[in-house]
């Protein structure tokens, strides 16, 4: 194989792509985000921008192949009719990554992760036991849930287009990032904030997922400025710390599961 900077599934050949598998590394990692509004100094190509620059950095580090990002995604219901935002349907968006993940695997790739930087369990975890159904070895990880930084590297608890989000976008793409722009944004629940887990909060007793209800009104009618939380305590700094973390946690997870399954064995899910 050539010499490339990342393994991109749709940067090599076939034979290449077949040939990685059968003698390198037989894991595949599908980075996905979404088209979606980040605040006026943020892209829209946000959660992409995250999911690729993460998955890179953890391909580079494991010797794990890259499947091309989908550049829209799921979007929770809130998050519709938004300005900015291209939601695929819950339906399509299961059926895309289970063609994606399937296909793959015609080429000799036996194990899958699904590295999410958008919210969008609703349809990855759907995915993933329809996938474990059909005899695929598939996990789904979000970046901020599995790392779990809880206010480590972060003032705040991540939530959307603010410090967390603003920070990684400012260590893998600041070309994109206006922060002569950031803003403190809204947010109300219909719940107390007591009751529901931040992504990336370590959780409590007496605590549900933030997507297990429906806890927040429309963004088109709630939000100013499409910001959740205040992205004017973003810095490069923090985004540097995030992002090897997540690097670092994913890689060891690769490590493991090549350690239990070698290349060429395929855990046995079915």
């Amino acid at each position: 194989m050539k010499e490339r900077r990342f393994l991109w599934w749709s940067e090599l050949t076939a034979g290449e792509v077949v040939n990685w598998a059968k003698e390198v590394c037989d894991v595949a990692i599908l980075p996905i985000g979404a088209t979606e509004q980040h605040g006026p100094h943020a892209p829209c190509g946000v959660d992409n921008y995250n999911a690729i620059g993460l998955a890179e950095l953890i391909a580079k580090k494991s010797g794990a192949m890259l499947l091309n990002t989908p550049m829209y995604g799921s979007h929770p219901y809130h998050h519709w009719y938004m300005p900015g935002n291209i939601p695929l349907s819950y339906e399509t968006h299961i059926g895309l990554l289970c063609d994606i993940i399937q296909g793959a695997a015609v080429s000799g790739y036996n194990k899958f992760i699904i590295l999410s930087a958008h919210g969008q369990v609703s349809t990855t975890l759907v995915a993933v036991h329809k996938l474990g159904l059909a005899g695929h070895f598939t996990l789904s990880l979000h970046w901020y849930d599995f790392l779990r930084d809880d206010k480590n590297a972060l003032v705040d608890y991540m939530w959307h287009a603010d410090e967390a989000e603003t920070s990684m976008g400012l260590y893998l793409y600041p070309q994109y990032i206006d922060m002569s722009k950031a803003a403190k944004g809204g947010g109300t629940p219909l719940v107390d904030r007591k009751f529901i887990i931040a992504p990336g909060q370590a959780p409590r007793p007496g605590m549900m997922y933030h997507f297990e209800g429906t806890f927040a009104r429309p963004e088109y009618k709630e939000l100013d400025n499409g910001i959740i939380g205040d992205a004017t305590k973003a810095t490069r700094e923090k985004g540097e710390k995030l992002v090897t973390a997540v690097v670092d946690h994913v890689s060891d997870l690769i490590a493991d599961i090549m350690q239990r399954w070698p290349v060429g064995v395929k855990p046995p899910v079915k």
